[in-house]
């Protein structure tokens, strides 16, 4: 495997930087900062691609001459977005709102090439399809896995798993942050080559 300048990813994740392990390139990580409120009116698949984006250029004004990832994810159901629960509560009110529902995911990439400023923007949805949850069920789960720092308040890489009935998407790894598919096509698309 090669890569044609260093890679940095844009994130202060564990979840993505395992996910970018996987593709065993050598890489580090830098947290981008920003803030990531979303503007009035925006659909969640442009604050994504908006926020992806601007990570990706924060990073890249500190390292300029780097291959940058950037990514974003936002959960909807609804119409609504759910963003991470924070508390036992709050997640306890998204599993309820999830259980029997599909949750949209939207995942944003954005991979720069800070020494060129060529840059390359995906949004990859993914579908969950929730079984019919009831309290007990939800307060197991969460005392289990203790999801709080994860949107839709769920690791689908762990427990999270058993409320699901069916996922529908191009690539399981969007669901946990970072659309690793895509993300190959953009790295060879720089000169990235793998077996």
């Amino acid at each position: 495997m090669n890569l044609p300048l260093p890679l940095i990813l844009g994130s202060s994740s564990p979840f993505r930087k395992e996910l970018l392990s996987r593709l065993r390139l050598p890489f580090e990580t830098s947290s981008p900062d920003i803030d990531e409120s979303p503007l009035d009116g925006e659909p969640p698949q442009q604050l994504v691609e908006r926020l992806s984006q601007e990570k990706a250029a924060e990073i890249g004004r500190r390292y300029p001459a780097h291959l940058i990832i950037g990514s974003d994810q936002v959960a909807v159901i609804n119409g609504k977005i759910l963003g991470k629960p924070g508390s036992h509560e709050k997640a306890v009110q998204q599993l309820a709102a999830a259980s029997g529902n599909s949750v949209r995911f939207f995942t944003g990439v954005t991979l720069l090439n800070s020494s060129t400023g060529e840059s390359q923007t995906e949004m990859v949805p993914f579908q969950v399809h929730f079984r019919n949850l009831d309290s007990d069920r939800i307060e197991r789960y969460l005392r289990a896995e203790e999801p709080y720092n994860c949107a839709g308040s769920f690791k689908s890489e762990g427990l999270g798993i058993t409320l699901f009935e069916r996922l529908e998407g191009d690539d399981p790894n969007a669901l946990m942050g970072l659309p690793l598919i895509r993300l190959v096509s953009m790295l060879e698309q720089q000169g990235a080559e793998f077996p």
